[in-house]
């Protein structure tokens, strides 16, 4: 009877442990909210410069971020789990405001947008020539090296920056929405925060630069 009730446990903890293989995380990601937060970090720190002496720019104001809110987490038991992390609460609200402001504090972020305005005419040069094109995952791509000359370290210092924005931008999506930060959760805000980032700039790419909107390339 003992051995019977054993092996009831065992099997019922390994059906536990199957089931929780199939746990899928889903990150609430507010790709309109994220697109107008990049487009607001360009006006102020790759464009413009951002502002010095307390002053603002009207035409992109940003708020200061404001404490997240409890969420809601749903749960479906019948198949694999999902589960969907504060995407009611934040689904009607526009947080690109704040997201922008995160940023725009973060040390980190600051720097790669110096040093990314500081090497801007030499990689819009590089673009106007078709040696790079902005890729579909937020990177520069080399396209033509024998266009390149010695540019590689400006392209992989571009990269890194980029890099740097990305990843912040993931974890003040996590932080603003109130969502778990771990592995799982910033993986996979940081792919959407990349594949978002890439269509921004393919979006303000000037007519002759070379894009990848679907894998594909194509001249603007």
């Amino acid at each position: 009877m003992k051995k019977v009730f054993a092996k009831g446990i065992v099997s019922g903890l390994c059906a536990l442990l199957a089931a929780c293989a199939f746990i899928t995380v889903n990150v609430y990601f507010p790709e309109k909210d994220v697109k107008k937060a990049y487009k607001s970090l360009d006006e102020m720190l790759l464009k413009q410069g951002g502002q010095k002496g307390g002053e603002t720019d009207e035409s992109q104001p940003v708020d200061e971020p404001k404490s997240p809110e409890s969420k809601p987490v749903s749960m479906f038991p019948v198949g694999p789990v999902r589960i969907a992390f504060a995407q009611e609460a934040y689904a009607q609200e526009d947080i690109s405001d704040e997201l922008a402001a995160e940023l725009s504090k973060m040390p980190e972020v600051q720097k790669a947008y110096s040093e990314m305005k500081a090497r801007l005419p030499q990689l819009n040069a590089l673009r106007d020539s078709g040696a790079v094109g902005e890729g579909n995952g937020g990177n520069v791509v080399v396209r033509d090296k024998g266009k390149l000359g010695n540019n590689q370290a400006l392209v992989d210092a571009e990269n890194a920056n980029r890099k740097t924005v990305i990843f912040a931008m993931a974890k003040a999506i996590l932080k603003l929405t109130g969502q778990p930060e771990n592995d799982q959760t910033v993986k996979q805000a940081r792919l959407k925060a990349a594949r978002t980032f890439a269509a921004t700039k393919q979006e303000e790419a000037k007519s002759g630069w070379w894009i990848q909107p679907n894998g594909n390339w194509v001249q603007k």
